[in-house]
């Protein structure tokens, strides 16, 4: 008997992926392995799967697959946090900076798996507490300007003590993951999965300083919106979550070790950026 007792999908909304559940579910049919959906999620596939809601998903399934690119993979590991469930990502287009394998390898990755021969690759996450919930992100957490309203006026708070004011178009706190995401667009670095630790951002900024700050997973972040700012939207791994007026406060903590990603040895981190961002031959050689 292998590890993996059911298997829990998690699927792009927009792109159909019949084939490769069908794929999924010739294998556990041979394994006695139980395949799980979400309701909405998969009421327009009729193939072999059972449908039951999110919190039974992720207590069922020790084993979360997402179909799709950055942003599935993204919400498959909100989607295991509280249960630390493993999540394999298996990517469908274009390539991801989090997907481990492409389709043609599944059926060899979910053999690995259930054989054991994998190993387990953690994220951080970093936590909020909104109006009516608490919400975690994985790749960053933005106060973002509303289109047509005055730029964002945020100031840094580090340890309880304010340290500097950015004026942009908005600030963007991420993880490690996230430094490929909003933050790299913004001229952000790239850090290393490996690293504990809080990327803070501007874009496009109108202040005198308009560096990036990195600080330790251990350090209390917090950023207050000015007085003098327009109402700001908050923003969670690219979805709009709150809106936030001058005054307001927004605690920031991280959450090491948040979720578990599945690693097969395929691939290592930087040749997944070098991919994706083409930086092989990005340089001409000196003459």
């Amino acid at each position: 008997m292998g590890l993996i007792e059911a298997v829990g999908l998690v699927l792009h909304p927009a792109r159909q992926c019949a084939e490769v559940i069908e794929t999924i579910a010739t294998w556990a049919r041979g394994r006695d392995i139980e395949v799980l959906g979400t309701p909405a999620e998969v009421a327009g596939y009729d193939r072999p799967v059972t449908a039951v809601p999110p919190a039974q998903l992720v207590r069922r399934a020790n084993l979360l697959v997402s179909l799709g690119g950055d942003g599935t993979m993204l919400r498959a590991l909100r989607l295991g946090c509280e249960t630390r469930t493993p999540v394999l990502g298996v990517n469908l287009g274009r390539l991801g900076f989090l997907a481990e394998i492409d389709v043609p390898e599944l059926d060899q990755a979910l053999c690995a798996i259930d054989e054991d021969r994998f190993t387990v690759e953690t994220r951080s996450g970093l936590r909020i507490s909104t109006a009516d919930r608490e919400v975690v992100a994985f790749n960053d957490i933005a106060l973002v300007r509303v289109p047509g309203h005055g730029m964002a006026l945020v100031e840094v708070q580090v340890e309880g003590h304010p340290f500097v004011n950015y004026a942009a178009d908005a600030v963007v706190v991420a993880t490690p993951t996230g430094s490929t995401a909003y933050s790299f667009s913004a001229g952000g670095p790239i850090i290393s999965p490996g690293v504990e630790g809080l990327l803070v951002t501007p874009v496009a900024p109108h202040s005198v300083f308009n560096r990036a700050l990195f600080l330790s997973h251990r350090e209390k972040l917090a950023l207050r919106v000015l007085p003098t700012s327009s109402e700001l939207g908050v923003e969670v791994d690219g979805q709009l979550v709150a809106h936030r007026s001058a005054g307001a406060a927004l605690d920031i903590t991280v959450e090491p070790a948040a979720a578990r990603v599945v690693r097969l040895g395929r691939t290592t981190y930087y040749q997944r950026v070098q991919r994706k961002l083409h930086l092989t031959g990005s340089a001409a050689e000196a003459t």
